[in-house]
């Protein structure tokens, strides 16, 4: 199916995202479905089928999870993002009977957004790679702050450290980066010089609001 009123922004973190579509749910009377919408549904999955998503919902020890090889913690985030897409596309097919504008922080692949959403319905929002890395901890939401913990209490922080910055280098490499890129939907960049209301003035203009 065609998601017909519902607009999604993917892209690199630290880009943007997340505010753009709490503001535009709030200036245009819409739904924002924020960074991790699908998490309520993570008590009721089961593991056989979404192995990715529980891993963190079932961990008894959570400094397994800063511990993985950089290439383990790559391909469980690949793993989670395909899982979450199941998730996202089945929640929007129930939001869209609401009749709002739905506006998405979407982890849906480029090519299953290519065959449900509207053309003009994607935006890809992009900050330098470096970014994600260097600034991952400098949140301070609960979540990273919680992660940061965990590594400063390893025997070898700064390994530890290392380990975790060379997971994030893999998620956030320059290949993916150029992949949304070049993925055939309007591009913003991030700007530090550009005001909020700029860079939302920019995003409702890529979407025709």
């Amino acid at each position: 199916m065609r998601f017909e009123n519902v607009f999604f922004i993917t892209g690199t973190a630290y880009a943007g995202k997340s505010t753009m579509i709490k503001l535009l749910a709030d200036k245009h009377s819409g739904i924002a479905c924020e960074e991790n919408y699908h998490d309520r549904l993570l008590p009721g999955l089961r593991k056989d089928e979404f192995p990715c998503l529980t891993y963190t919902r079932d961990l008894k020890d959570w400094h397994e999870f800063i511990r993985r090889s950089p290439e383990e913690y790559e391909a469980w985030i690949d793993g989670v993002s395909k899982e979450c897409e199941i998730l996202e596309l089945s929640i929007l097919k129930d939001l869209t009977e609401q009749g709002k504008k739905i506006f998405v922080d979407t982890n849906i692949s480029i090519d299953t957004l290519k065959e449900t959403a509207q053309p003009n319905h994607v935006l890809i929002m992009l900050a330098d790679p470096q970014i994600s890395v260097s600034r991952f901890f400098d949140r301070p939401d609960r979540e990273k702050q919680f992660l940061y913990r965990l590594i400063m209490e390893e025997p070898d922080p700064d390994k530890a450290m290392e380990n975790y910055r060379q997971g994030l280098m893999r998620i956030n490499s320059q290949e993916k980066y150029d992949r949304f890129l070049h993925a055939g939907f309007p591009v913003i960049l991030r700007d530090e010089n550009r005001s909020i209301e700029q860079t939302l003035g920019l995003v409702e203009k890529a979407f025709g609001l």
